[in-house]
C-alpha cells in the first residue's frame, strides 16, 4: 500500500541530510522508503526511551529507584562543585513500617509505600528528586537550598507523612517518619552524602523515640 509521500515530504528531512542525499535527486518511490525508514526509526528510538524511562523508576512507587537516584544526587553534587550553588539531601526512614507489614501483610504494606512516594512526589518543586533507596526508605533531593531551607523542607514532609493516612481493605493505615538532613559539600561522593543524611536520619529516630517514651509513649 503506497503511503502517498512525495519529495515534499518533511519527514526524511533529517535522514536525508544524515546520508547526504537530496531530494531532487530520489524518486517518489525512494522518498517513501526513507519516510518508512525514519518512521521506524523513530518509532524505536521512543521505545528505546520508554525503557530507559523505566528502568530509572522504582518498581513500586512514583519515584526513581535507587541507581537513577544516585545519578541525579551525583549531577546535583558536579552542580554544588562547579557553581558553588547550596543543595541538600534527605534521607526518610518509616518507623514501625515492619510492625505494620507483619500486622496486615505486603499489600497493606505496599499500599503505603505508594501512598508516601505519591505523597513526597506532590510535596516537592519539579527541580526536585524522590527516590526509594530501599524497602520503607526514600531519599529526597532539594536543589538550591541552604541548610536551613532544607530542615524547613523535610519538618514539612514529616508533618505531611505523619498526619496523613491511607485507606486499605477498609483499615486507615498511619506511619509515623524519621528524617534526616545532610547540606551537600564539594568533596563527597553521592553514597557519602547519602550516608551522612542517613546518620542524621538515625539521631531524629532516636530522639523521637526518647521524647516518646517521656510523655509515656512507645
Amino acid at each position: 500500500m503506497a503511503f502517498g509521500f512525495d519529495k515534499r515530504t518533511p519527514e526524511t528531512t533529517p535522514l536525508l541530510k544524515e546520508l547526504g542525499l537530496k531530494r531532487r535527486d530520489l524518486s517518489a518511490a525512494a522518498l517513501e522508503a526513507l519516510a518508512r525508514l525514519a518512521a521506524e526509526r523513530d518509532s524505536l528510538a521512543q521505545r528505546l526511551a520508554d525503557a530507559e524511562a523505566m528502568a530509572d523508576r522504582d518498581a513500586l512507587t512514583p519515584t526513581f529507584n535507587r541507581r537513577a537516584f544516585l545519578t541525579q544526587l551525583h549531577r546535583t553534587m558536579s552542580e554544588v562543585e562547579r557553581y558553588k550553588t547550596p543543595a541538600a539531601v534527605l534521607y526518610i526512614d518509616l518507623d514501625g513500617f515492619k510492625a505494620l507489614n507483619d500486622a496486615y501483610g505486603h499489600a497493606a504494606g505496599d499500599a503505603v509505600l505508594r501512598h508516601v512516594g505519591r505523597l513526597l512526589v506532590e510535596s516537592v518543586r519539579e527541580s526536585d528528586v524522590i527516590g526509594r533507596l530501599g524497602g520503607d526508605e526514600f531519599g529526597v533531593i532539594l536543589n538550591r537550598v541552604n541548610a536551613e531551607e532544607a530542615r524547613a523542607k523535610a519538618a514539612f514532609l514529616i508533618d505531611a507523612i505523619n498526619n496523613s493516612a491511607i485507606m486499605h481493605a477498609g483499615v486507615a493505615h498511619r506511619v509515623k517518619a524519621s528524617i534526616g538532613v545532610h547540606a551537600l559539600a564539594t568533596v563527597e561522593d553521592p553514597e557519602t552524602a547519602i550516608a551522612r543524611a542517613d546518620e542524621a536520619m538515625y539521631v531524629d529516630k532516636h530522639a523521637r523515640r526518647d521524647r516518646a517514651k517521656a510523655f509515656g509513649g512507645f
